[in-house]
């Protein structure tokens, strides 16, 4: 065993320990949640945690060491606060966009008695999340009219967060203007690009100028600080409430069939759900730039008694001409035939990459 081999299980060791000790100290912050709660006391005591600073220091003797030892302890006091708060006040959920926006109905749908935190935009919910600063994060996956949503799913292929829900939500759009403002006088209409798509046919037919705007929500809200009675919006009912619009017109979209599913984001996977009935799991995978490669790698997933139900291509940013494959499939991922599908997808696949599981 060469010097690299030893320094190596010595980590492994290490890691070992600090996890059980990791587990023990966070039953010990679960213990001072409860008091802190109980007795009114906010989570961050900064007092606390100069103490601990300050004693961590003395602990280390090396020099080079001291320091990034008081970095370990910052973040871990920072963990900890997280998990206080979780205990004490429950799950944040991130959304893209604002209060009526269908992600918050769909986050309302999911986690109806946590907060939940609007975002501008899907990267910044998703990020949210792997900051530690939300539990989760409910973004849409794909429109039955309008197909993937490819911001997000680059996002599961670049980013470390698991699926480990979905939910489907009947899609509605009405075109909203200011009071007052009529049919006739509507010259262009504001909304996110898949409202837009989904609208395209009342769109055309009425000649609208089309903007662009993060989302349904925000677009009904941009529309009612204008007062622009030549600008409308497409966006949800409730949106329409909140921002006191009147509706021009219902269900323009050109399917009454519209659906957006939506998923359940998270930093930890949920490996129980692969054991479930009716269980599916998502996998991404890049293959050699060879001929057969991607057939191999299929018949794999299909050799192991895995029905796909889905599958797509998504080109890669920093490579030109590549592509990923997204796959959904039942069955779990997690038992012997998931297992041996994974180690034979090494062999022909650049890289394999399991995003969770989730029960419809």
């Amino acid at each position: 065993m060469d010097d690299l081999q030893k320094a190596r299980e010595q980590i492994s060791q290490a890691d070992a320990e600090m996890a059980k000790l990791f587990v023990k100290r966070m039953e010990a912050v679960a213990q001072v949640a409860a008091y802190k709660k109980a007795h009114g006391a906010p989570i961050l005591d900064k007092a606390r945690e100069e103490e601990v600073l300050r004693a961590g220091a003395e602990r280390v003797a090396e020099d080079d060491l001291r320091g990034y030892y008081t970095d370990f302890l910052q973040d871990m006091m920072a963990i900890s606060r997280r998990y206080q708060r979780r205990l004490n006040e429950g799950m944040r959920v991130a959304y893209s966009g604002t209060e009526g926006a269908f992600a918050h109905i769909a986050a309302s749908r999911l986690f109806p008695d946590c907060e939940k935190i609007a975002h501008e935009n899907f990267q910044a919910a998703y990020q949210a999340v792997v900051s530690g600063d939300c539990d989760a994060a409910v973004l849409p996956l794909e429109n039955s009219l309008a197909g993937e949503v490819g911001q997000v799913t680059d996002l599961l292929f670049s980013g470390p967060l698991f699926i480990n829900g979905t939910t489907s939500l009947s899609v509605t759009h009405d075109l909203v203007g200011v009071p007052g403002a009529q049919m006739q006088d509507i010259r262009a209409v504001v909304s996110h690009p898949q409202a837009l798509s989904q609208c395209a046919k009342f769109i055309r037919e009425h000649h609208f100028k089309e903007i662009t705007y993060e989302n349904t929500a925000l677009a009904a809200k941009y529309v009612a600080e204008q007062q622009d009675k030549t600008l409308a919006a497409i966006a949800s009912s409730d949106s329409a409430e909140l921002y006191g619009l009147n509706i021009l017109a219902h269900s323009i979209q050109e399917a009454q069939s519209n659906t957006t599913r939506f998923a359940v984001l998270s930093r930890a996977e949920n490996r129980a759900l692969a054991e479930q009935p009716g269980a599916h799991f998502v996998l991404m995978f890049t293959v050699s730039n060879e001929a057969g490669s991607l057939a191999r790698a299929l018949n794999i997933i299909g050799a192991h008694g895995f029905n796909m139900r889905t599958l797509r291509s998504r080109p890669m940013k920093e490579l030109l001409w590549q592509y990923y494959f997204y796959v959904e499939a039942e069955g779990n991922i997690h038992g012997y035939e998931g297992r041996c599908m994974l180690e034979e997808l090494q062999v022909c696949c650049s890289r394999v990459k399991g995003l969770g599981s989730f029960v419809e």
